[in-house]
């Protein structure tokens, strides 16, 4: 909207799109080097349907950034933020609310820290407008951040659209993903269909009549979380919530997702009443995806209701399911390891946008686009955090490089599965320990070869 000058002239080096997390996180990391930034809020003009106040990098759902133990991914991620500068890990540290292991904040101070040090940067320009286009390569400054979110508007995206044809997707559905290791393989076994593919490439839980009927008496009484008003249900026929497609008739998963034609258990010599698939997530086969099980149940409900299925009784769940509208790309299709579109390198994309989930992801985006967009004013090329670190593993994540070919492109929170396998020779019990111990070396090094300590 407005005039092309209005929105894109003057002095800066870089624009960035929008006031969350990511985009303020990439603002500041670029002021801090010296460039010239704009960052575009289009708050208080218009709120997205998410927004409740008018503040910088508002949270938008809980007030918790997961884990602060650095034997967690995301703690590890924390840990790699905090060394790097981060605004966002500085302002959750300063406003800090009890939470057990947690690190969770006071919102609205949370809010008002990071509005207050981006407000106040000598190299911030920070104007309240909507952007409705992106800018041309002719205009303004020599490279544009978007990071607009998920609920990016919809002249946004159709613009991205038009950049990237058919790579944006506005998907509404994920499954929950379990560690491999917390399968029980006394009743799991590995088979394909009919031996398709290497004939193992699935594990599979099978049930009798009476264990499928409690899941789906179970499915259809768990509390589910209601949709918001800009969230209502319409959902792609190929991917409904488990639950919906109980709902339309008690045999329906076992024709669908559960149906357990040409598996044989191995324990029985029959083929079972049904079967829950579990779908390698990553090459090292370290996280396994419960195929099929996208779902509205809440957290807690999810966790209950999966663990009571036949060898999930440990399931360790490195994320749970979800449906929700979201707007990304098809990251290792449509961007370059810098983060820039492929098709048009002025342009990077951060957060949620470029294919993360989760706050302190969508920060971590921000941060590496930031290091990137510096590179490219320097005009060096960009190194990316080595993958054995936290940081790294998001790279890798968006490269392409952490899950199996042919598995489709998801959006994902840090997890140990994103990570290099480790050597077999590394005790269960000691590979947090080991991963964190390479992640601290690794990154350290990255900092000192490229200038960061």
């Amino acid at each position: 909207m407005g005039d092309p000058e209005a929105l894109f002239g003057g002095q800066a080096q870089v624009d960035v799109l929008g006031g969350g997390l990511a985009g303020c996180e990439a603002a500041f990391q670029l002021a801090e080097r010296g460039a010239r930034v704009r960052l575009h809020e289009m708050r208080p003009l218009k709120r997205s349907p998410a927004h409740q106040t008018d503040g910088l990098a508002e949270l938008v759902c809980s007030n918790s950034l997961r884990s602060d133990d650095p034997m967690s991914a995301v703690g590890l991620l924390h840990e790699e933020l905090r060394r790097l500068g981060s605004l966002i890990l500085w302002a959750a540290d300063e406003t800090r609310v009890p939470a057990g292991g947690a690190l969770a904040v006071d919102r609205g101070l949370f809010s008002q820290r990071i509005e207050e040090r981006v407000a106040a940067h000598p190299n911030i320009e920070l104007v309240r407008h909507e952007v409705e286009r992106l800018p041309r390569p002719s205009e303004g400054a020599r490279a544009t951040i978007v990071s607009t979110g998920p609920l990016t508007s919809d002249s946004l995206a159709d613009e991205l659209s038009r950049l990237v044809p058919e790579r944006l997707a506005f998907y509404d559905a994920i499954a929950p993903i379990v560690a491999a290791d917390s399968i029980d393989r006394s009743v799991a076994f590995e088979a394909s269909r009919y031996g398709k593919g290497d004939g193992a490439d699935y594990l599979n839980l099978p049930l009798d009549a009476d264990e499928y009927g409690r899941f789906v008496d179970a499915l259809l009484a768990g509390e589910k979380v209601p949709p918001r008003a800009f969230e209502e249900p319409r959902y792609f026929e190929g991917c409904l919530p488990i639950e919906v497609m109980a709902e339309r008739g008690r045999e329906c998963l076992a024709f669908g997702p559960m149906k357990p034609v040409g598996l044989t258990d191995p324990r029985t010599g029959r083929r079972p009443h049904a079967v829950v698939q579990l779908r390698a997530e990553n090459r090292e086969r370290t996280a396994f995806n419960l195929v099929g099980f996208q779902t509205r149940l809440t957290w807690p409900e999810q966790r209950r209701i999966f663990r009571a299925l036949p060898g999930m009784a440990n399931a360790e769940f490195l994320r749970l399911g979800q449906v929700h509208r979201n707007t990304f790309v098809d990251a290792p299709k449509t961007l370059a390891r810098d983060f820039s579109l492929k098709t048009r390198s002025d342009l990077f994309l951060a957060g949620q946008l470029a294919g993360v989930e989760g706050y302190v992801e969508s920060t971590a985006s921000g941060l590496l686009t930031a290091l990137s967009v510096a590179a490219r004013l320097a005009e060096r090329p960009f190194v990316p955090p080595p993958p054995q670190t936290a940081l790294g593993a998001l790279c890798r994540h968006l490269a392409g490089d952490a899950f199996s070919e042919g598995v489709e492109f998801q959006p994902s929170n840090v997890t140990f599965a994103l990570f290099p396998a480790l050597d077999a020779s590394v005790r269960k019990s000691e590979r947090k320990a080991c991963r964190v111990q390479m992640a601290r070396a690794a990154l350290g090094s990255w900092m000192e070869a490229c200038g960061l300590g």
